[in-house]
């Protein structure tokens, strides 16, 4: 399948120009990607066993921490 050269154009144009509206519309892809690991990584502590000497509930509240803080740091950008 061959694509002509303007249409190519126009296509890559489209591309960059939603990638730009989603940014200013607030996306966070990186953002968003370290709640999910955070999450991630809540969940297996979660599951893991409690006898680490409270250490495994210190990190989950510092998890809950960053996960705050990344939600803050959002919500700031998309405020700016």
């Amino acid at each position: 399948m061959r694509t002509s050269l303007p249409r190519s154009l126009v296509l890559g144009g489209a591309i960059a120009t939603s990638l730009c509206i989603g940014y200013a519309l607030g996306a966070q892809p990186h953002m968003d990607e370290a709640i999910a690991i955070l999450q991630s990584a809540r969940a297996e502590l979660g599951k893991a066993e409690p006898n680490k000497g409270g250490h495994r509930e210190k990190a989950i509240g510092m998890i809950d921490q960053a996960i705050a803080e990344v939600r803050a740091g959002i919500a700031f950008a998309a405020g700016h």
